[in-house]
């Protein structure tokens, strides 16, 4: 009953993921266009989300301490659920 419970808030937490990451992958790669989402770029947007490589970007530094939260609780729903089926 909880692992069904957990996996659906699991599940309903992940649906916006890809709107918050292309909003952030788009300020980190300063590139406004659709195929960023689609590109395996993962250091400068590891770089990005783990240090500041843009401090004086106020909506940079906004939207990584949002994506950092975001991740944060997705990956304690995540863990929850894997925990509770074992």
């Amino acid at each position: 009953m909880i692992n069904t419970f957990l996996f659906w808030i699991w599940m309903a937490w992940s649906l916006p993921m890809g709107i918050y990451r292309s909003q952030f992958r788009k300020i980190v790669y300063q590139d406004n266009h659709w195929s960023i989402n689609i590109k395996p770029y993962f250091l400068k947007e590891l770089k990005g989300l783990f240090g500041n490589i843009y401090p004086n970007n106020p909506e940079y530094i906004q939207k990584r301490y949002f994506y950092r939260f975001y991740l944060m609780i997705y990956i304690i729903l995540g863990a929850s659920y894997f925990l509770s089926k074992t």
